[in-house]
């Protein structure tokens, strides 16, 4: 009988050729499809505060009012005319920011501002050039407000079109290089925050063709916001990734020793790989299955056991700090769908503060079907792999 290791396909579905791209959604307010208010033609100006449709619980500040900033975000204390984008965390500036980049609306484009019930808000950049007055390239983005009750909220930022990173005063050039467009959030205490991939750099326009939803439309990246927190600060909330051709990767930002918890689809088995950043401390895995993992690392050259076996809820530390780990021994039994968005949430703790960039490559093992006198033999085989990993662990 042979075994045969291999990367789940359903994991990479997402950037398929074929991935129908994301459209912004219209709400048919006569001739004005995206909204009933809007900014008048400018150039780095802002509405004044404006209502939210419902109250936000954004890292603990609860906010009840807004302020629509031309360049590509909102805020909720006052108001951003910065058109170069600083890297996140900016002090005293909580912001949510689907594209910080010196958008310029005196020649082409318009920002609209819309709230189609008491439970949705949209702001939407449609058809905006960059600074000064170019309209040879044209972003169209979106960014919906979703009330989930008691604070809680989704965000979704919608990516129909994305042409230009960058406006002449952030040293671009036609659109494109100097210091690009960045996206994501920032709590304005200097410590929470999410940049998405890409920011700051030429490789924010690919925004428009990755998602972080399973099975979701090209251009579609959507974040839920409970109890005041970004996703990754709970096992009920955890962070999704984007897929890749190898699984899945996840860029994000921690603090020393405070767990961030990750979540891709279901396999046997798991490597978890940091590409840059801070390294891995601890690890603490979901209970499936008989609850008992088989932990491998890497010595340079390839991965070898490392004699461990984790328990699923019981935090495991790394005798020192890795930045590699690989998880075998998800139970098969266990019959996980693997379009669960939420099947295998890990959390980690990392050495140092800051940003981190890691990836987590599901494996799965095919079994061809054998006679039945030998699957007897072989469901027994596993069954004393089972008990004697049971006696390690006690």
């Amino acid at each position: 009988m042979k075994f045969r290791t291999l990367l789940l396909p359903a994991l990479i579905a997402t950037l398929s050729g074929g991935a129908q791209a994301v459209s912004m959604l219209t709400f048919g307010v006569g001739e004005n499809i995206y909204g009933s208010q809007f900014l008048a033609a400018n150039d780095d100006e802002s509405t004044n505060q404006l209502p939210l449709p419902f109250d936000i619980n954004f890292f603990g500040q609860t906010f009840s009012n807004f302020v629509v900033n031309n360049n590509g975000n909102i805020s909720f204390l006052s108001a951003i005319g910065a058109y170069t984008p600083d890297p996140f965390p900016i002090t005293s500036q909580p912001m949510i920011a689907p594209f910080w980049g010196d958008v310029d609306t005196r020649t082409v484009g318009n920002v609209w501002i819309h709230s189609p019930n008491a439970n949705t808000l949209a702001v939407t950049w449609d058809s905006v050039g960059y600074y000064s007055g170019a309209t040879d390239k044209t972003n169209s983005f979106q960014l919906v407000l979703r009330n989930q009750g008691g604070g809680d909220f989704d965000v979704d930022f919608r990516y129909e079109r994305l042409e230009w990173t960058t406006g002449n005063a952030s040293g671009g050039s036609n659109g494109l290089g100097g210091i690009p467009a960045q996206a994501g959030y920032d709590a304005g205490d200097g410590v929470n925050y999410l940049t998405l991939p890409g920011s700051r750099t030429g490789d924010v326009l690919n925004l428009q063709h990755t998602t972080n939803v399973v099975g979701g439309e090209a251009g579609l990246w959507s974040f839920a916001i409970r109890n005041g927190q970004l996703p990754g600060s709970s096992a009920s909330n955890p962070l999704m990734p984007v897929a890749s051709d190898e699984g899945w990767n996840f860029d994000f930002n921690v603090t020393a020793g405070t767990p961030v918890f990750i979540d891709p689809d279901i396999a046997v088995g798991y490597d978890y790989i940091v590409n840059s950043g801070p390294s891995i401390t601890s690890v603490l895995l979901p209970t499936f299955g008989d609850g008992l993992y088989d932990l491998w690392l890497w010595n340079g050259e390839a991965w070898v056991a490392s004699g461990d076996v984790l328990t699923g809820g019981v935090t495991f530390t790394f005798a020192e700090a890795v930045t590699r780990f690989r998880i075998l021994g998800i139970e098969e039994g266990a019959a996980l769908d693997p379009l669960n968005p939420t099947a295998f949430v890990t959390g980690l703790t990392f050495s140092e503060t800051g940003p981190v960039s890691m990836s987590q490559n599901p494996i799965v093992v095919t079994v061809p079907v054998p006679e039945p006198e030998t699957y007897a033999m072989f469901l027994a085989g596993l069954g004393l792999i089972a008990a004697a990993r049971r006696r390690m662990a006690r």
